[in-house]
This record gives structure tokens, sequence and C-alpha cells, in this order.
């Protein structure tokens, strides 16, 4: 299975054992919006439970987040990340709020899935990483899968937890390939990060599309005698340390690579919280993220 549909396979999975369970967004039927992330579910499932919507953000997330006070747990979908910025209020001042508010006797269990857009030429408007706006916001778990089977089983996770989650996958992840395996249905709040490589020279720290780079390069460093240790974060909010610091304990030595912007984002956090707790005696930690500028709209360029 792919990348892809792998999280379609997420998709059957929930709607098949989870009748509180529906999924609404724009362009859910059509394939040009999502890719081949939710094939044909509106014909096995039926229009009432996969529903295409007109083009509200605000409206349609506002109205989810309602359904899930109501003891359904919906999943919406933003096939252009970019545009959830006209959902701000529902996210942010009310599904993230209310738990706390309220004194934890509700919280909306809703599932916001944003798609990161890169790889179709869109431009500036259209090809934005926001996981680390959204991961400032208390009230809010935040989900960057870049394997195969995390792409299916921590959507399931996100579902089925009693909070609101920010589910981000990245469409240049989606022809990544994997043997099939079988769901695991864990608890979100059990889920830690993962070292995918072990090394003894350098910790390489990222989540989502970042981790198929940080991989190649480690494979390229091991040619030259260096030895990574990848650790892929799966989860960004909350950021759990404990992984990367006994890793950084062991190299001394620290590299973060994020998709989004460097200024105020997901690698300078990693990186002070390491850095209020280690210090670093072989050199300043290190990180790489995509230029401060609007994405381009050449695919070269992008």
């Amino acid at each position: 299975m792919n990348y892809g549909t792998a999280i379609l396979e997420g998709f059957k999975y929930l709607l098949s054992n989870y009748p509180e369970t529906f999924v609404i967004g724009q362009g859910l039927w059509s394939p040009w919006y999502v890719g081949n992330t939710m094939s044909d579910l509106d014909k096995i499932f039926g229009k009432s439970r996969v529903i295409d919507t007109p083009v509200s953000e605000a409206a349609v997330t506002g109205a989810a987040v309602g359904a899930s006070l109501n003891e359904m747990k919906p999943i919406v979908v933003h096939p252009r990340m970019d545009f959830m910025m006209y959902a701000m209020d529902p996210i942010i001042n009310q599904a993230a709020k209310w738990s706390y508010m309220f004194g934890g006797q509700s919280s909306p269990s809703i599932t916001i899935r944003g798609i990161i857009n890169r790889g179709g030429e869109q431009g500036a408007q259209h090809s934005q990483a926001l996981h680390s706006l959204f991961a400032h916001i208390p009230g809010l778990k935040v989900v960057l899968p870049s394997s195969v089977a995390d792409a299916r089983d921590l959507l399931i996770a996100s579902v089925l937890a009693e909070q609101p989650v920010i589910y981000i996958d990245d469409r240049w992840c989606y022809e990544h390939e994997q043997e099939e395996t079988p769901i695991i249905e864990k608890q979100l709040s059990e889920i830690r990060p993962k070292v995918l490589n072990r090394g003894d020279d350098i910790t390489i720290v990222s989540s989502s599309y970042g981790i198929l780079l940080a991989l190649e390069a480690s494979k390229d460093l091991k040619e030259s005698g260096i030895f990574s240790e990848v650790i892929d974060l799966r989860i960004i909010s909350p950021l759990y340390i404990d992984t990367i610091m006994k890793s950084v304990k062991k190299t001394g030595k620290l590299l973060v690579i994020d998709g989004g912007w460097m200024r105020f984002g997901l690698s300078g956090e990693i990186i002070a919280s390491v850095a209020e707790k280690y210090q670093f005696e072989s050199g300043p930690p290190k990180r790489i993220t995509i230029s401060n500028a609007p994405a381009p709209t050449s695919k070269p360029l992008e």
C-alpha cells in the first residue's frame, strides 16, 4: 500500500466500525481534490456519511464542532490546508477552548484533516505547511505522519481521541510505499516519537515528508562514515522530547529538519526544548527549513 491508500484504509476502518463517524468537507467526491485517499467512500458508505459541501470552510468546520459536542465523531477535510484560515474561529476559539472552559465536562471529539498541497505547482496560496501555527494553540493535538502505516493508524487514533486533533498529511508523501501491515488501534496519548535509524554521530529529528528526506540523507552520510540517528516525531503537539534527549546525550549533535518556515517554527521549539536541558559541547544545534518566502509556482523552484 502507499501513503494515500493507507489513509483511505483508515477512513474505511473508521466508517465501518464507528457509526458515529462521518466525513465532511469540500471536494470529497473528487479525486482532483483529495487524490486516492477517499476513492469511492461516498459510494460505499453513502453521501449522508461522506458529505461534499459548498465552499464555506467556517460553516463546515463550525457545524462539525457542534456535531462533536453531541456524541458524533466528525472528520473535517480541508483539501488545501491554506484555506483552513477561514475556519480559525471554530478551530482556535471554539474547539481548542471548550474542554478548558467547561472544566473537562465536555470536549469536542473532532478531527480536522489539513492537506499540505505541495508538488502541484499551485503557488503561494495553495502550498503552505502551517503545522507550527496550530501546535502553538493550547487545547489542540497536532499529528504529522510520515510512514505509510502511521498515515492510517494515526488517523484512526486521532478520530478515536476525545480531544480536537489536527491531522496533517503532505501530498509529497502520497506515493511512498510499504508492505501491507495490520491495523493497530491505539490511543493517541500512547504514541511517542520513533527511532527509525540508529547511529552514534548525529541526531536528526523531523516529521512528515522531512523524514523521507532525512532517511535519504542518512544513507549518504553512512557512505562518508557518519552514522545518524533519525527520529520521527509523529506528533508535534504535545511535543515529546525524551527520545530526542536520550539520542542527543549519545551523539552530542542535533539537526532538525522542518517543512515549515524557520522563524518561530517547529525546528526552533525542538532545539530550545533540548537546549534547556542539555549543554552542547561539540557545536550548536542546526536546523534546515524552507526559505522564509511564499512558495513559488514553478515546480523546479518549489
